[in-house]
């Protein structure tokens, strides 16, 4: 798969924390696809930022949609980069947006920035550094949408499964502020479990949205959890991802509860990373 193009030798290479990164020209000569040691990480069309094409972060674009009204600027801390997918989206969907990434990366950063740079006229800062420290420093009712989507090694690391963590991201939000996580599992969802019943503690309302397939115990794959202080919009969200190309389910209520079971909150010097994902699960090059 490998060609030229007027950046250079395609696929574009670099050696990050995470492993190797490569930039793939993909379609067409602006749409990007990352990966990082095969697995794939983020696209991005750099000429329709709206164009969500990953499966879960259209379900993310869903919830951030449902976030505001339209236009309404939002302020945004992402914890993890990759090729700062959503943060383009936001900056076009709702102009104006305040927008703060956070990856420890540096390499993996700089890498994007030098190729894939940000439109001028956007507000977004993006800063080198540990996702729950950035957190931390986040002054108190600061944010509107909390992202999380970071993966080491493809699993989601340790201390950002917390109590703890989830305590600094309410304090971090505004009343009716949303917690949103791309987390990853498989049946019989003990990792899930422990997110639900850790940051159901702190937040009140909580809901999921999932594949039926990977609901089922069929296979291994993307969850995305929402975690806020009011009534989500849950419809809304119904309707939009159930006319998704492929379509998820919203769960919350008894569902969630079922999945919790007794699974226990998890507490800092005791978390675990999520399950490693089954060999060739997200495998690209």
């Amino acid at each position: 798969m490998e060609f030229e193009s007027d950046q250079g030798e395609i696929p574009l290479t670099r050696a990050v924390a995470g492993g190797t990164a490569k930039l793939w020209d993909i379609d067409r000569r602006r749409i990007w696809l990352l990966t990082v040691d095969g697995a794939p990480q983020s696209y991005v069309d750099l000429d329709d930022p709206e164009h969500l094409e990953f499966e879960y972060v259209r379900r993310i674009g869903h919830v951030l949609d449902a976030a505001a009204p339209p236009e309404v600027p939002l302020d945004v801390l992402h914890l993890g980069a990759g090729a700062l997918t959503l943060p383009r989206y936001i900056a076009v969907k709702r102009v104006g947006s305040r927008q703060r990434v956070a990856d420890p990366d540096a390499q993996l950063t700089a890498f994007i920035g030098e190729h894939l740079p940000m439109p001028g006229g956007t507000a977004i800062r993006v800063e080198a550094t540990d996702g729950r420290t950035v957190l931390e420093g986040t002054p108190r009712d600061d944010l509107d949408v909390l992202l999380v989507d970071v993966y080491s090694r493809s699993r989601v690391p340790a201390h950002l499964t917390t109590l703890s963590f989830a305590r600094e991201a309410d304090r971090a939000l505004r009343n009716n502020g949303v917690y949103v996580a791309n987390l990853s599992d498989a049946a019989p969802f003990h990792f899930l479990a422990s997110q639900l019943a850790t940051f159901s503690a702190v937040f009140p309302f909580l809901s999921i949205i999932v594949e039926s397939g990977v609901m089922a115990g069929q296979r291994f794959g993307n969850i995305i959890m929402i975690a806020s202080q009011q009534e989500q919009p849950l419809p809304e969200l119904v309707r939009r991802c159930s006319a998704d190309p492929i379509p998820a389910d919203v769960e919350h209520g008894q569902a969630l509860e079922r999945l919790m079971g007794d699974a226990s909150l998890v507490q800092d010097g005791e978390a675990v990373p999520s399950p490693a994902p089954p060999d060739g699960s997200f495998n690209f090059d």
